[in-house]
């Protein structure tokens, strides 16, 4: 599964993303902004590959101008501001600052391990069974073919479930999706993705393959880090939290879906 798509002659969606974007621009011509924050911004309109090739498209036509930063992690970061603007630095700065705090990689497997937590409890409360962690065997099948494994199974109703969680701002990697699918197939398992977002047609690939999408909306951080979470809300515009437990109505949309399939 391509995490792109290809570019025709006539790619309205891009069209508009890039309307739109000439217009916040236009509107404040002081922005400075990156490429991964406006693809979550823009999510519930854009695929996020189109509003990057929205972004390098205005950059290439001179209407934006962009740098690329490296993070310390050793992560990209592309930066934009508008052609006019004398004077981004600071702001830039400030931007690369932020996202270097929250791409730390001691942040990193601290909300790797707050989403499993999250999501595993709120299993718990729902009376499925964990029969393993990190795992790539079940009940006498192994998956053999590369290295990978499931962030957790677990069971309810004679049911099995293989489940990945995604905490992040961007998309599960698509070919990591359809792999892991293939390693719900030879388990025996239905397949689990707890992400932030998903496209809607991955989304629909994965209920064609018996599974489910259960989207949180948000990227969840341990309390303990709320006030960096503060500082992503109000100066990136993201969606983050930092919450004690997955909410009543996030865990009964899976339930209700498992319900349905109980015999």
């Amino acid at each position: 599964m391509s995490s792109d798509s290809p570019r025709t002659p006539t790619d309205a969606p891009e069209t508009d993303a890039k309307e739109t974007l000439r217009g916040i621009w236009e509107s404040d011509r002081l922005r400075v902004c990156y490429s991964r924050q406006l693809e979550v911004i823009y999510e519930g309109t854009w695929f996020h590959w189109i509003t990057n090739r929205a972004l390098r498209d205005l950059a290439e036509e001179g209407f934006l101008k962009m740098e690329p930063r490296t993070l310390a992690n050793g992560g990209r970061l592309h930066l934009y501001w508008h052609k006019t603007n004398r004077y981004p630095r600071r702001a830039a700065d400030r931007v690369a600052r932020l996202v270097e705090d929250y791409s730390a990689d001691e942040v990193s497997e601290a909300l790797g391990n707050r989403g499993e937590q999250l999501v595993l409890e709120g299993l718990a409360t729902r009376q499925f069974v964990l029969h393993g962690r990190s795992t790539r065997t079940f009940r006498g099948q192994a998956w053999t073919r590369t290295a990978h494994n499931l962030d957790f199974i677990v069971e309810r109703d004679a049911i099995p479930y293989g489940v990945e969680v995604k905490n992040s701002l961007d998309y599960i990697d698509g070919d990591e999706l359809d792999l892991k699918m293939d390693l719900c197939a030879h388990l025996g398992v239905k397949p689990v993705f707890v992400v932030r977002a998903m496209p809607r047609t991955w989304t629909h690939d994965v209920i064609q393959r018996g599974g489910f999408v259960l989207i949180l909306r948000y990227q969840l951080y341990p309390p303990l880090l709320k006030d960096l979470v503060g500082r992503i809300r109000a100066e990136l515009g993201l969606p983050v939290d930092h919450p004690k437990s997955l909410s009543t109505g996030t865990m009964d949309r899976f339930v209700n879906w498992h319900e349905k399939h109980v015999l």
